[in-house]
Parts: structure tokens; sequence; C-alpha cells
């Protein structure tokens, strides 16, 4: 299925690929990427105070294209209202748990790009607790929540079902 999408929602659990999928869409549909951990985390892992973070995502909403890569639970259902479309990479918690590991591996002392300034790549086991235990705490609120939705919503549950998907995606230009 082919629409044209202007605002776009990508989440899933930490290392489902979230970014990645965002910037290859981006390339595809000429849609501006917006990575929400970008905004929210400040130099050494310090969150940006909440009234700041919304005042800046408010903005960002406000902008005609986006693609917005992250959850970031507490302002999800303020995000859905202006999506026209949602992508849940609805990985298990292996994929997810194996690719946040080749991450730190492959940006170990290093900030990755979707990545707040200064923020070097790291694995701690709040971290680790926080990708086993999303299926369980954060996927039942996150289904609910696409059900309610009226944007066009497209569920993954495997990087080769994304992958699969993403080939039948037009440029934007085509």
């Amino acid at each position: 299925m082919q629409h044209n999408p202007k605002k776009i929602l990508i989440v899933g659990s930490s290392g489902a690929g979230k970014s990645t999928l965002a910037k290859e869409l981006s390339v595809k549909w000429n849609v501006p990427v917006i990575h929400l951990d970008v905004i929210y985390w400040q130099p050494g892992w310090v969150a940006l105070p909440k009234k700041e973070f919304i005042a800046q995502l408010e903005k960002t909403l406000q902008n005609p294209e986006w693609i917005i890569d992250g959850n970031f639970d507490s302002t999800l259902e303020y995000r859905l209202q202006y999506a026209d479309t949602i992508i849940y990479l609805d990985y298990s918690k292996y994929v997810c748990l194996y690719r946040a590991f080749k991450r730190v591996w492959k940006y170990r002392g290093k900030t990755r790009p979707d990545m707040g300034k200064e923020c070097p790549e790291k694995m701690d086991i709040e971290f680790f607790q926080w990708i086993w235990r999303f299926p369980k705490d954060i996927r039942p609120k996150m289904m609910s929540r696409l059900a309610k939705s009226n944007a066009t919503v497209y569920m993954f549950l495997s990087p080769k079902e994304t992958k699969n998907w993403l080939q039948t995606q037009r440029k934007a230009t085509e």
C-alpha cells in the first residue's frame, strides 16, 4: 500500500531500528527526520526539563512534514494527534537486545548521530531491563493507543517484514 505520508511516527523498543528506518524513509520520501533523543538528551546524559522538551516538541509538530523516531511515553498521546502514519517495530526482546548490544559495540566511547551531543553509547542494567521488559510493560499500552489512532498504522514483527515493506515504498519523486 502506497500513500503520501507527511507526519510519521516510528515507535518500538530500543534496539528495534527506529532511527535507521527513519533515515531510510527520509531519503525515500524526502521528509526530514527528528530524533527525540537528540532533543531530550543534553550533554552527559542530562534530561532536558520536561517543559522545555514539550515546548521543542510542540514547535516540531507544527512543521508541515516530519518523521519522528522515539517512544517517550509521556508525549506519545500528544504526538499521535498529529501523525498521519505510525510505524510500530514490534520486534522480540531478543532481536532488540542483540541490536542494542551491537550498537553499543559499534559506537563504544562515541555518541551516535541520532543521540544528544556528548552522550556516549552505553548499556547499563537499567537500559537492559527496559528492553527486556518492553513487551510486558510498554507494549500493551502502545497497542491500546495505536488502536485508537486515526493514522495509518503499520506494525512489523520482524526486521525482514520491515525490509520487505520498505522495498515497496517508492521514492517521493516517482
